[in-house]
């Protein structure tokens, strides 16, 4: 079922509205799950080459649209969720709306395969959690730094080539 959901969001209505973001979100995003035997029977690179044929069609649809602005087709995998989630928004890969620090990357692999990987989504053991009391330092009212957590991004808007990181002697 994955990889059927996977082909028809290049089928769902695509918002791209730059002075409306929150509609772009609501209409935009996805969130995708698996069952067990769904995540057995599947292997990275089939839902890999799935992704990247849905942003291949979202890149024509956005040029049927007439879209003339920068879009940016995104997945990433929601771990507390248990979760692939991906979306379509009218921004570059490091503009992308989320509230915690992101890391746009080339390869989704990885992120499918943590994914695929997870026994139980959705799942936090209290094995993994502290359940001490914090010190009370003032170190304890700082919020956590969070490490960046990786975004495959794939430009599906007109000006392509425009948000594309320049290398050296660019």
């Amino acid at each position: 079922m994955l990889l059927t959901w996977i082909a028809e969001l290049a089928d769902e209505p695509l918002a791209l509205e730059p002075a409306d973001r929150p509609m772009e979100w609501r209409t935009n995003t996805w969130w995708l799950a698996a069952e067990a035997e769904d995540r057995r029977a599947l292997t990275v690179d089939e839902v890999v080459a799935a992704f990247e044929r849905t942003a291949a069609r979202l890149r024509e649809q956005v040029r049927d649209l007439a879209y003339p602005g920068t879009a940016t087709f995104y997945v990433w995998h929601d771990e507390q969720a248990g979760q692939l989630r991906c979306s379509t928004a009218s921004v570059g890969p490091d503009e992308l709306p989320f509230g915690g620090a992101y890391r746009p990357v080339e390869d989704l692999r990885p992120i499918v395969a943590g994914f695929l990987a997870d026994a139980e989504p959705g799942v936090v053991r209290l094995s993994d959690v502290s359940l001490e009391e914090p010190a009370w330092e003032e170190s304890a009212w700082e919020e956590p730094v969070l490490p960046p957590f990786p975004v495959w991004v794939r430009a599906v808007g007109a000006p392509e080539a425009r948000w594309r990181r320049a290398g050296p002697g660019s």
